[in-house]
């Protein structure tokens, strides 16, 4: 499999448990201490790093660093955005499609060798 879809794949399966590691606890937690989200996190955020560390190892063998980390941010944004609305109940706002167009030029410029 062509090492593009294979680190986008893996990419969003390590974003989707970042978002929890770093946001779930705002609203399953709150009343626990601090230490105790953290650790919980902390064990979430392994299985993130579990998909995260092949994922740019296989991605850089085709990718730049700053092709993968602006992927990375584009991924990131694909995944907050409907975490934050339907897990954390947050409003749908027009920022976030802004802050996906300011993506959709950092994508051009970063990729436009490649286009």
């Amino acid at each position: 499999m062509p090492a593009v879809p294979v680190t986008i794949a893996m990419l969003l399966i390590s974003n989707i448990f970042m978002t929890f590691a770093w946001y779930a606890h705002l609203k399953d937690m709150s009343q626990k201490p601090w230490i105790i989200a953290a650790l919980i996190s902390w064990g979430i955020a392994l299985f993130e790093y579990l998909f995260q560390v092949p994922a740019n190892r296989i991605g850089y063998t085709v990718l730049t660093v700053g092709q993968l980390k602006v992927m990375q941010e584009i991924i990131t944004l694909t995944v907050f955005v409907p975490f934050a609305v339907f897990y954390m109940k947050e409003p749908l706002k027009l920022d976030y499609l802004w802050a996906g167009f300011c993506l959709v030029g950092a994508a051009y410029f970063i990729f436009r060798d490649k286009l």
